[in-house]
């Protein structure tokens, strides 16, 4: 066969084997199920395409795979909440144990618990958490500090945590207080928002005191998770069904609300992760009655 024949056959031969593969299988689902009665509230997503979420009933831990959306419990919980997830880099999940006034460190590998953290007795709401290069910190919705793990060499676990009273221009009132974290855009302080009032905060991590983030008179009422990529910071109004997208002064001490992302999907999201040109987050359905029957799922939008 002369060289141009065999070229053109081969052409239309390959044209054809791509014509036969759904277009299904080449794409990511932009809507996946989680386990129903699984009651979501925490996402982290690492290295890889797999995404992790936390229940708040159980305090399980599910991975998807975010190529397929098919998943499976690899932790099994305590009973109280895992809320607030991040991974880092090293094979572990950091997670933020809500009403259990706890923290707990997974073996991703493994699902078995590293070392958990007794961070407050009585009333607690360990909400979420933020890793930095060398510390893990976790706010506390219904007590005014920080719970900060002081990671070693290596990424060493602390034998235990240190308490950071917050203080400033932050007033802990009725309702769910400092919720989500992120850093600033210069990784000098921390960004926190109180979902009662929708103000966002600088905290200095050192000292716990907080200066109020000027947002140019916008709020971020019932503010959730946070994420920052770069100087943009997003951040989930869960009850609203709302992702606001913040422009950040580099210091983090100013911001502006570029837009609002909303979906006729989102039911209640409270947390948000980032993977390649989409952001995942759980339908924590809040406003539903939860039954062990009660289905859940993950929603993708573009950023």
């Amino acid at each position: 066969m002369r060289p141009a024949i065999l070229k053109t056959a081969l052409g239309a031969l390959i044209v054809l084997l791509l014509g036969a593969v759904p277009a299904q299988a080449t794409s990511k689902p932009d809507t996946f199920a989680l386990p129903n009665g699984f009651q979501p509230e925490g996402i982290a997503i690492g290295g890889g395409p797999y995404a992790y979420f936390g229940s708040r009933a159980t305090g399980d831990i599910y991975r998807a795979d975010l190529r397929t959306g098919e998943g499976s419990v690899i932790s099994k919980g305590p009973g109280t909440p895992s809320l607030g997830l991040k991974t880092d880099g090293r094979g572990r999940l950091f997670v933020a144990g809500g009403t259990g006034g706890d923290a707990r460190v997974i073996d991703l590998r493994t699902g078995k618990v590293v070392k958990s953290y007794r961070l407050a007795t009585g009333t607690a709401f360990v909400n979420d958490v933020i890793l930095t290069g060398n510390a893990a910190y976790f706010t506390d919705s219904a007590n005014p500090v920080l719970y900060k793990l002081e990671l070693g060499r290596g990424g060493a676990l602390p034998g235990e945590a240190v308490k950071i009273p917050l203080s400033g221009a932050i007033q802990y009132t009725t309702g769910n207080n400092a919720n989500g974290i992120a850093p600033s855009p210069d990784h000098k302080s921390l960004l926190i928002v109180q979902s009662n009032t929708g103000k966002l905060f600088e905290a200095d991590p050192s000292t716990g005191v907080t200066t109020e983030v000027d947002l140019g008179g916008e709020t971020l009422t019932n503010g959730d998770g946070l994420l920052l990529s770069g100087r943009t910071l997003y951040a989930v109004q869960n009850r609203l069904n709302t992702v606001a997208v913040l422009a950040l002064a580099g210091d983090g001490s100013a911001g502006k609300i570029v837009k609002r992302l909303t979906d006729s999907r989102f039911d209640v999201p409270t947390t948000v992760a980032a993977y390649g040109n989409r952001l995942y987050l759980p339908n924590a359905r809040f406003t539903t009655t939860p039954t062990p029957d009660t289905p859940y799922n993950v929603v993708a939008v573009k950023r």
